[in-house]
């Protein structure tokens, strides 16, 4: 995001409206910390500035990865839709992903508000790499080597994003050792991570839910419950 400077008033209306803090006011200039700028468009979109100072050029590779994670309304190139996950990890109600026996993750790091470096994307994934299955339909696994978790274009490491989810899974016998490992890791970055995990449940039970309640982790039992109304072809 840029901001014209011929026609910048020095108002300060459109430094709320950036949720990560990229827009800076100093005495009577407005400007954009380009690093830290995710490229949401969230100030553009407001509509408050009241000389339509702020513009969005067109953005080329890899900064274009910004607005694809941080944009709800650019799709991903890869995927073909937007968003940073994929509608499956959370119904599980067509291809029927997660299996009786397997435990999936969803890791959304940086959450909107915090936003995340893609360095720090690479370090989740690399600790997971070799131990859990990447769901291909992500567009973070879209930019990554699965057997390593390091992504195949280096200059990527340079660029943020309000937030980006890793989506994998593993299995319920595997399951506690990856927590541990997500825990480990966890001290490593520089942002914050929410962690949901998908288990299919038996009767009115979450069967992992115990394992993890045994190791120490105390999960939130606040989360979506698939009825299976789709009727998932596995």
């Amino acid at each position: 995001m840029r901001i014209d400077r011929e026609r910048c008033i020095g108002c300060r209306s459109c430094v709320i409206y950036c949720p990560v803090g990229a827009i800076k006011a100093e005495d009577d200039e407005v400007r954009i910390d380009q690093d830290l700028c995710v490229e949401c468009a969230a100030c553009l979109k407001s509509g408050v500035c009241p000389q339509d100072a702020l513009h969005q050029p067109e953005l080329g590779w890899p900064r274009a990865l910004r607005s694809q994670f941080s944009d709800p309304l650019v799709a991903h190139p890869v995927t073909g839709i937007s968003g940073r996950g994929t509608a499956e990890m959370k119904t599980n109600d067509v291809t029927g992903r997660f299996r009786e026996g397997e435990v999936g993750l969803a890791i959304e790091m940086g959450r909107p508000g915090i936003s995340t470096g893609f360095a720090d994307v690479e370090r989740v994934a690399a600790a997971l790499a070799g131990r859990v299955e990447f769901e291909p339909l992500n567009p973070v696994t879209a930019l990554i080597d699965e057997e390593t978790g390091r992504f195949r274009d280096r200059s990527v490491l340079k660029e943020r994003a309000l937030s980006a989810i890793i989506e994998c899974k593993t299995t319920e016998d595997r399951g506690i050792e990856i927590l541990k490992i997500l825990k480990e890791v966890s001290e490593e970055i520089e942002t914050v991570f929410s962690l949901c995990i998908i288990n299919r449940c038996k009767g009115f039970d979450v069967p992992f839910r115990e394992r993890m309640e045994a190791a120490g982790f105390t999960p939130r039992i606040n989360g979506k419950t698939n009825v299976g109304l789709g009727r998932p072809l596995a």
